[in-house]
């Protein structure tokens, strides 16, 4: 296997990283996330027209690029590194592929081209806190999370001709602006509990949404609330829709941990580069064996999280020829992500997205406390922007973490702790 990057990949991560340096600095950030959208919608129009990103990894067939998963990871990386804020998480990596994977042909072949296009933001609303949940991450989706036919979390309602939605969603990344809520309802009471997705128009009647104070600015939430809203039903009613959000959450991981492993890598930079300056008794405290010695271990936490995020973006990148946004079937023998085979051991390989992105998030953590530290009082203040990669950290543990959960899941979807008696059978 060839671990390099093509030239055309090269290509995407240097033009990005150039658009990024010349129209998202310190400055462009802070103005963008003190306005109502949280966003850029300029940068955002920029990222679409000329770069292509919210359609990176969409078929050509529907206006998109017709790259893999890995591709877009690698755009993530980018703009991990400068904590650009736009919709490209919510759009590209969670709304767009459940609407390819389970959408009707004239729902795909509607809303895909205006989402590659970047003319139609999308984003994903799960209740209450459950979106690592119900993507797989830190836990068996198993659908509860929905509302499980209990008061609370969004309840879908048949009616004559449609479906109605009663209901509210607190934590909804860029839910206060985004065109298109692809809702997570649940459905059928309690006889025929299940969980279906739903496409609400965010400027639908009946929907009041409001922008909420995030500890992560540059990550902008909204709460929905949807008082009796008419919305369409995502496909069909017998879709797989848990196994669909499950691949989805297989490649928000990897594009989430190559986006941590930008901004870890960022903020070790500019902590290196602080040391070289900042002076304590007569000389730069980057050069006391301490410092040096601190950072040295930041270094390989940082770059060891490369390592598992580049490959989580590849493991997520579905065989050639595989259903788009499926994974193929493993081959006689071989074990998928979420169905271990039974061998002697009872072990199977790890989800590589859930522990990439568990070591992702622990490096930037790291490198964004170290960071505080070392730039000393100015760390602190709220003119510098080192707090704003440590409240990246602290904001992606509370959304998709956090790091010990998404480990524990991992393992045991793997079985790794299960004991085999005498016999090979697991007890």
């Amino acid at each position: 296997m060839d671990a390099s990057f093509t030239p055309e990949q090269d290509e995407i991560r240097r033009t990005l990283r150039e658009l990024l340096h010349s129209r998202c600095g310190p400055r462009e950030l802070r103005a963008a996330v003190d306005t109502p959208a949280g966003h850029d919608p300029a940068l955002w129009t920029a990222l679409a027209e000329q770069l292509g990103l919210p359609g990176l990894a969409l078929p050509e067939a529907y206006g998109g690029v017709g790259c893999s998963v890995t591709e877009l990871a690698l755009a993530g990386e980018e703009t991990g590194r400068v904590l650009a804020p736009s919709p490209l998480l919510a759009t590209a990596v969670l709304a767009a592929p459940l609407i390819a994977a389970l959408g009707t042909d004239a729902q795909r072949a509607e809303l895909l081209p205006r989402l590659a296009s970047g003319a139609l933001t999308a984003t994903l609303a799960v209740p209450g806190t459950a979106l690592a949940t119900a993507l797989a991450l830190t836990g068996d989706n198993g659908g509860d999370w929905a509302g499980g036919g209990r008061a609370g979390g969004v309840q879908a309602r048949r009616v004559a001709g449609g479906w109605r939605l009663y209901g509210q969603v607190d934590q909804v990344l860029d839910g206060h602006s985004a065109g298109l809520v692809v809702v997570a309802a649940h459905a059928g009471g309690f006889a025929r509990s299940r969980t279906l997705l739903f496409l609400v128009a965010g400027d639908a009647a009946g929907v009041v949404r409001v922008r909420q104070t995030a500890l992560d600015a540059t990550r902008p939430q909204g709460r929905v609330q949807l008082r009796d809203v008419e919305a369409e039903l995502l496909g069909e009613e017998d879709a797989d829709v848990l196994g669909a959000l499950a691949r989805a959450g297989s490649m928000a991981g990897a594009v989430l941990a190559c986006e941590a492993v930008g901004a870890a890598d960022r903020a070790l930079e500019r902590t290196v580069e602080y040391v070289k300056q900042r002076e304590q008794f007569g000389r730069a405290i980057g050069s006391f064996q301490a410092v040096k010695h601190r950072l040295a271990d930041v270094y390989v936490a940082v770059q060891a999280a490369r390592s598992a995020a580049y490959y989580a973006a590849w493991a997520a990148t579905p065989p050639r020829g595989a259903r788009l946004y499926q994974h193929a079937a493993p081959p006689r023998g071989a074990t998928s992500h979420d169905e271990p085979a039974a061998d002697h051991r009872h072990v199977a390989a790890p989800p590589a997205e859930r522990l990439a992105l568990a070591q992702a998030l622990e490096a930037l953590r790291t490198a964004s406390a170290e960071g505080i530290q070392f730039h000393g009082g100015i760390g602190f203040t709220w003119e510098h922007e080192a707090h704003l990669y440590f409240k990246r950290a602290a904001g992606d543990e509370l959304l998709f973490g956090p790091v010990h959960r998404l480990r524990a899941y991992a393992a045991d979807t793997a079985r790794i702790f299960e004991i085999p008696d005498v016999q090979g059978v697991a007890v």
